[in-house]
């Protein structure tokens, strides 16, 4: 029998075919009537279904996990961290009032295992599942040398569809409007680069370490997957006006809510209008962060922002507790002076 050099090399095949055997399962239970070809083609073809729509506009985005990767390794713990990867994604595109159409991944390690692999397509699945998009490719490299035992990396890709009437993009945010929070499931996936220097190098805490102030391990508290933000928020645009959005990810507060404001407008931000779950504050205390940099580097418990007209947020809010996502009234927009910064905390 001839040697398998490619295989000695580090990459085999087989293991390649197989792992799409052992996952097809799992993502044909993602499809929708649009998708057209089954996993394992060279492209994924979807039927865009626009007979609903005037003038139908696609919506694209792309993201990762980043460093929140480093604590799946660390933990060993593999099976949330796609959940991840779909939410940047989707969250994003929705932002605008876009559905999510599908979804594609790419997942890159030194050497393919396929347990492992198994678990992170499992939770893209999810994420997937939950944001009601269908998963209709991706590519798994194995590529020896270039990543570090058992650590890979990865990301995602989302396109949606709305009408161009119906893009919400803050264009006519005026002054009175108010502010909308919508609660985050905790950390998400943006700051694990200072979080991780706070747990591991600082506190030298294991994955099993609990976290009093949280009443869970450091595993479970730190690996806890990014809220999908997709049903609630189509669910309020069909049922209010919206004026903006904004999904509070990497940049915090500061970063995201000033990427829809117009000029003349700035955004007032009540402190303590909303619940702070206690990672942020344990994070805040034992890192010695200022007030300000929580606020631009993490979410602090409000993990997407909504803007309405003025009189319509205790509706709104009581509309999405009904759904069981926690909403509070984060503040108003105000008259942003010459010089002034978009967004005031108060």
């Amino acid at each position: 029998m001839s040697r398998n050099l490619y295989r000695e090399a580090g990459v085999d095949l087989d293991k390649a075919n197989e792992l799409v055997s052992r996952i097809k399962p799992m993502v044909r239970s993602t499809f929708t009537g649009g998708v057209i070809t089954d996993i394992g083609g060279f492209g994924g073809l979807f039927s865009v279904n626009c007979r609903d729509l005037v003038q139908p506009v696609l919506v694209s985005s792309t993201d990762g996990v980043g460093t929140k990767l480093k604590v799946a390794f660390w933990a060993d713990r593999h099976n949330t961290v796609g959940i991840d990867l779909v939410a940047m994604c989707v969250n994003d595109i929705v932002v605008q009032g876009a559905r999510p159409l599908f979804f594609l991944d790419y997942l890159a390690m030194g050497r393919v295992d396929l347990d492992r692999v198994e678990q992170i397509i499992s939770g893209i699945v999810a994420g997937c599942r939950e944001a009601g998009c269908s998963l209709i490719g991706g590519e798994t490299a194995e590529m020896p040398d270039l990543y570090r035992e058992n650590e890979y990396d990865m990301a995602g890709f989302a396109v949606g569809l709305v009408d161009n009437s119906d893009i919400i993009d803050g264009s006519t945010i005026h002054v009175g409007d108010e502010i909308i929070g919508i609660a985050s499931s905790g950390l998400h996936s943006n700051g694990y680069s200072l979080v991780r220097r706070i747990v591991f190098d600082k506190l030298k805490l294991e994955p099993d370490s609990l976290l009093t102030e949280c009443n869970r391990t450091v595993a479970e508290e730190l690996l806890e997957p990014t809220r999908i933000y997709v049903e609630p928020v189509l669910k309020v645009t069909r049922q209010f006006r919206v004026v903006g959005m904004a999904h509070i990810t990497g940049g915090g507060f500061y970063d995201n809510i000033p990427r829809i404001l117009p000029k003349t407008c700035q955004a007032l931000i009540r402190k303590g209008s909303w619940h702070l779950p206690p990672i942020f504050r344990f994070l805040q205390e034992r890192g010695e962060i200022s007030e300000d940099e929580m606020y631009r580097v993490f979410n602090n418990g409000i993990g997407y922002v909504l803007v309405v007209e003025p009189g319509k947020s205790d509706e709104i809010i009581g509309f999405l507790n009904a759904m069981e996502y926690g909403a509070y009234r984060l503040g108003e927009i105000i008259p942003r002076e010459e010089g002034a910064p978009p967004v005031l905390f108060q």
